[in-house]
């Protein structure tokens, strides 16, 4: 499963302690090993492939990729091991391998630390190969021909010892090389002393082939043997030797045949993106033996399959690598470009837990682990510097603590800044600042004038990508945190000087996000603002922008949360800045949805008494603060911050003005309300006043009339939580009326509910449902209502839970039960001891036939006298029980 860690091995005088580097998880790469090697094996078996086809397309690649420290060499290592011995393969990898025929595992590591060149993976494959115990003549001579040219006076067996590759492979391959040599002299019927010399055998082989003589007939069946031994035995050469080996591969034996598996690791060292002369060398290697299969690992997806390489490498497009295009229409089949992932959190704590353990127990404590799992993101790297700083912690004699690890790490800057270019990593440390962006949002944070270094960014592995965002790219979450928290080692390190002017490039290129997009794209208006407050939050930035995208947020009703969280590991600060009380003061009224009404006003105060928005901001958490009063019963408060916002002309005093009328008809003073609503106009949602001032009267296709209205002219202003909430509200006076036409309704306002987050709203439509089914034998009813009744006082919504015993005096009503009925109004008067809404109880004794006694307040002042409306509601009640 593991092997020692030496590094955290020599970490601690600790000999109990035993030291594992465990390897987790990672099943889902094997198994996509096993069924390309599987397909690939079934490929080369069908009738019509030719090793020296050279027009087909490839698919011999398979394409492990992801951030630093995810564990691509760890997974590189495991499947070299697990090819080449059944017995080291993980448990959870399930079966073995099923292909007929010896898979012969080759891993070469291409790190510059490793001193990997082009002429050392040519060798490795031949040396790999030597364990079949016979020379391969036609790609022997080839390579013995370049070594003596290229490195004349150094013997082959000397390099190899000197380079390490003798020990690991044996020095079988020079006395193969001098065998097949010495046989093809003696076919040629060369003198014996003439085998040793390669450019004697090479031109007598030449001119044989080219007659095509019988005594080197074998040889003969490889159509360009004679054209490469012809050209320059230089590296470009060397490269196309490849495909000898191909051919030597494919004449084998069935008793000796094998097929190569080569891991190249650490691709992303192979070069950069411009300067690819080592990259089209192994290219050419891979497209000259489709006969090997290639797993590569590296931080970037290979680039071979875009069209845009042409020139830059010899085979291009997804003609030529389908397998490695990005999927399309024109692209089917499984990709094999795989990203590896980062670990679950499961994994991550079974990886620690594993990692450093006393007599078999883990040394690490589970309330450390869990700090380290968080902090990690799924990233192994992260975890190796958390056990290596738990223990240089233990070596101060002090036992490590949760608190110790909330934490990042500058070595992942380090690691994730290696092989970016000075441009790339601007724009890295630019885009930190921001949760989501795309190319043209990230150069224009980074003050470029031109995108090229941030096309390349987001093709690197620690950029996600999710292309149902607003902005589809975004860093992989412990990158960002580390760069944006960590002290940076780089030469080039931001100064705080730096940081800010950046925040504020960002903060003007969201804006102009925001200012450019598409007149009502509520998606983008609210990742804008979310980015925006945190900016302003989080760098002292001035309002600026925010302001008109504040008031076009509010506008809409709808009530996304927005708030971006506080900064990692701070408490909740006092408001010190303007977006501090913005930032607040928005998410009160998104969380107004979620939370009591009570806690909805103490925030918005705390927003009013700090003083810290200009003034048009201020009448907004004025007004809302009012609203929320008006939720809770408190009506004074409310009309004392209605008339201070409408009296003040701002945005908010066409709905202030509606609040004030609203206020009167909770009063019961209707002939106010209706004549307020008169002055009101679009801006006061003057047809949704109408509405309620009519259904309390009983006129309910009136006030249906007035609401199907204020939806409709909501629309036309593409308003969704108006609209939403006219059309609910007109759902609820026809089930009154009319059940059957309710239910459609209500279909509607559900339609339009869906996405808005309007808890009030959403209360109201339950309760239509309730008098839509009034009369309904049984406890039904009313067990729906004991469950809505909780639900509206956890709200502290006042006006809900006096709807709901409305609705229920009409249920007792429809039966004909008086005694529910005096219950439901004897509800009604605790839920209302003040003026407003104590004619809700009158309502329910008009619907029952009940006398109603004496409100606080006086009576209310119905606008067609109280007769009617009392005639109106018991022809309700009494209709529906008919």
């Amino acid at each position: 499963m593991g092997g020692r860690d030496l590094r955290a091995l020599f970490g601690s005088n600790d000999r109990g302690i035993q030291v594992e580097e465990h390897f987790t998880n990672r099943q889902e790469q094997w198994a996509a090993v096993t069924a390309a090697l599987a397909e690939h094996a079934q490929a080369l078996a069908a009738p019509g492939f030719d090793v020296e086809d050279l027009e087909a397309p490839r698919n011999n690649v398979l394409v492990f990729h992801g951030i630093g420290g995810i564990g691509k060499s760890t997974l590189s290592r495991k499947v070299e091991a697990a090819l080449a011995h059944a017995e080291h393969r993980p448990t959870q990898w399930g079966e073995p391998l099923r292909v007929s025929g010896r898979v012969l595992p080759v891993r070469i590591d291409l790190a510059r630390s490793a001193g990997t060149d082009f002429e050392r993976v040519i060798l490795t494959l031949r040396l790999a190969l030597a364990e079949l115990g016979r020379p391969l003549p036609a790609f022997d001579l080839a390579l013995r021909r370049y070594w003596d040219h290229v490195h004349p006076g150094e013997p082959l067996e000397e390099f190899l010892r000197r380079g390490g590759l003798g020990r690991r492979f044996g020095q079988a391959v020079p006395d193969q090389m001098q065998s097949a040599l010495t046989d093809i002299a003696q076919a040629l019927l060369l003198p014996g002393t003439v085998g040793a010399v390669v450019g004697q055998v090479t031109g007598a082989l030449i001119r044989a082939l080219r007659d095509h003589r019988t005594a080197v007939r074998a040889l003969a069946g490889c159509a360009r043997l004679a054209d490469l031994l012809e050209a320059e035995p230089d590296l470009d050469a060397l490269s196309y030797y490849a495909h000898l080996l191909a051919w030597e591969i494919a004449r084998l034996p069935p008793a000796r045949a094998v097929l190569p598996v080569v891991l190249l690791d650490t691709f992303e060292d192979v070069g950069d993106r411009v300067h690819r002369d080592l990259e089209r060398l192994l290219q050419r290697v891979v497209w000259l033996m489709p006969n090997a299969f290639f797993v590569v690992t590296g931080r970037s997806r290979l680039q071979w399959a875009e069209d845009a390489l042409h020139g830059q490498l010899d085979w291009t497009g997804p003609a030529a690598w389908p397998g490695l295009a990005a999927p399309s229409g024109a692209v089917r089949g499984p990709s094999r470009q795989i990203l590896v992932g980062d670990f679950s959190p499961e994994d991550c704590d079974d990886y620690l837990a594993r990692r450093l353990t006393r007599d078999g127990r883990p040394v690490i404590a589970p309330e450390v682990r869990a700090v380290m799992v968080a902090r990690s993101h799924g990233l192994p790297l992260h975890l190796d510097l958390a056990v290596q700083r738990f223990l240089a912690i233990r070596r101060t004699g002090r036992e490590p603590v949760p608190a110790d690890f909330d934490v990042a790490f500058p070595a992942l800057i380090s690691r994730t800044l290696t092989d970016l270019t000075p441009d790339e990593r601007h724009v890295l440390r630019s885009v930190s600042l921001l949760d989501h962006f795309d190319v043209p949002l990230a150069s224009r944070a980074a003050g470029m004038t031109y995108e090229a270094a941030a096309l390349r960014l987001v093709e690197r592995p620690f950029v996600l990508s999710d292309p149902h965002a607003v902005w589809p790219y975004h860093l992989h979450g412990v990158i960002r945190s580390t760069i944006r928290s960590a002290n940076d080692p780089a030469d080039d390190r931001w100064s705080a000087g730096d940081w800010e002017r950046a925040a504020a490039r960002a903060f003007d290129a969201v804006g102009e996000c925001w200012a450019t997009a598409p007149e009502g794209d509520r998606g983008r208006l609210v990742d804008c603002l979310r980015q925006g407050l945190r900016l302003a939050r989080d760098f002292g930035l001035g309002l600026g922008w925010l302001t008109d995208a504040a008031w076009s947020y509010v506008g809409d009703s709808v009530w996304e949360p927005l708030a971006p969280p506080a900064p990692a590991g701070d408490p909740p600060a006092a408001l010190r800045t303007a977006a501090d009380a913005l930032v607040e003061t928005l998410s009160a009224l998104a969380r107004r949805q979620h939370e009591h009404r009570e806690r909805t006003v103490d925030r918005l105060t705390a927003v009013v008494e700090s003083g810290l928005l200009p003034p048009e901001l201020r009448d907004m958490a004025v007004y809302y603060r009012a609203k929320a009063e008006r939720d809770l019963g408190r009506s004074v408060e409310s009309r004392s911050g209605m008339r201070v916002v409408a009296e003040g002309g701002g945005r908010l005093a066409p709905a202030a003005r509606r609040g004030l009328a609203h206020l009167a008809r909770l009063a019961g003073d209707f002939p106010t309300a209706l004549s307020t609503a008169a002055t009101l106009g679009w801006a006061g949602r003057h047809h949704r006043v109408l509405g309620d001032v009519w259904w309390v009267q009983g006129d309910m296709a009136r006030a249906a009339e007035a609401y199907a209205a204020a939806r409709d002219e909501a629309e036309r202003h593409a308003v969704a939580g108006e609209r939403a909430t006219a059309q609910t509200q007109r759902a609820f006076v026809l089930a009154f009326v009319d059940p059957a036409a309710a239910a459609d309704e209500l279909d509607l306002a559900r339609q339009l509910l869906a996405g808005l987050d309007l808890r009030a709203t959403r209360l109201t439509a339950r309760i239509a449902t309730l008098v839509r089914d009034a009369g309904t034998p049984g406890p039904e009813v009313t067990d729906r209502a004991d469950v809505l009744r909780a639900e509206a006082g956890v709200a502290g919504i006042t006006a809900a839970r006096l709807t709901l015993e409305l609705a229920l005096g009409f249920h007792h009503a429809v039966l004909d039960d008086r005694a529910g009925a005096q219950a439901a109004v004897a509800r009604l008067r605790d839920l209302s001891p003040g003026p407003d809404y104590a004619y809700y109880a009158d309502l329910v004794c008009f619907m029952a036939g009940l006398e109603p006694s004496a409100s606080p307040g006086g009576r209310a002042r119905w606008v067609d006298g109280e007769d009617v409306t009392r005639a109106r509601w018991r022809a309700l009640a009494t209709i529906r029980r008919g």
